[in-house]
């Protein structure tokens, strides 16, 4: 029997750094049991240099990565989503376009690193601190038994992915 493929999108609010890096890594760790996509509700037109140096760096393929506004999501046209997730808390905050076929939602709050100030190389470490949050929360994410789960079960688990251990979710 052939596994569904699970169509994800990452939203932030430039779709700059966070939500293209997690449309990077899922696309790579969930094989084809996954497609994921990124999108903005302000884009800010480009990925940051920062970000694609790192994800070169850590050898993925960076040459579809663009930077898109949400409504391409949010029409006819687009691929039906099965799970939304925020990864910036003014996303989060925003009026989010109704998205066909009622995915699952959840808030995964993550620091900008695309506001990071400081010397290069302390932001190249905030990108990478950011990378590895949601490589881990990916990892998790893509062992997840979608199909033996509950529709309730199963966005309970997404969410509690968002949340830290000191119980905030962002």
């Amino acid at each position: 029997m052939v596994e569904k493929t699970y169509n994800v999108l990452f939203l932030c609010t430039g779709n700059s750094a966070r939500s293209q890096m997690a449309e990077c890594l899922l696309n790579e760790l969930g094989g084809d049991r996954f497609r994921a996509f990124s999108a903005g509700s302000h884009p800010s037109g480009e990925v940051h240099p920062l970000a694609l140096e790192l994800l070169r760096r850590r050898h993925h393929d960076v040459k579809n990565l663009r930077s898109k506004n949400w409504s391409e999501f949010a029409s006819g046209n687009a691929p039906e989503m099965d799970f939304v997730i925020t990864v910036c808390d003014q996303a989060a905050g925003e009026v989010c376009p109704v998205w066909p076929g009622q995915p699952m939602t959840a808030h995964w709050g993550l620091i900008d690193p695309a506001a990071a100030k400081g010397s290069k190389t302390e932001q190249q470490r905030l990108f990478a601190n950011v990378y590895r949050e949601l490589r881990d929360r990916l990892k998790i994410f893509t062992s997840l038994p979608m199909d033996q789960l509950d529709r309730r079960t199963l966005l309970d688990r997404v969410r509690a992915m968002g949340v830290h251990e000191n119980g905030d979710s962002g």
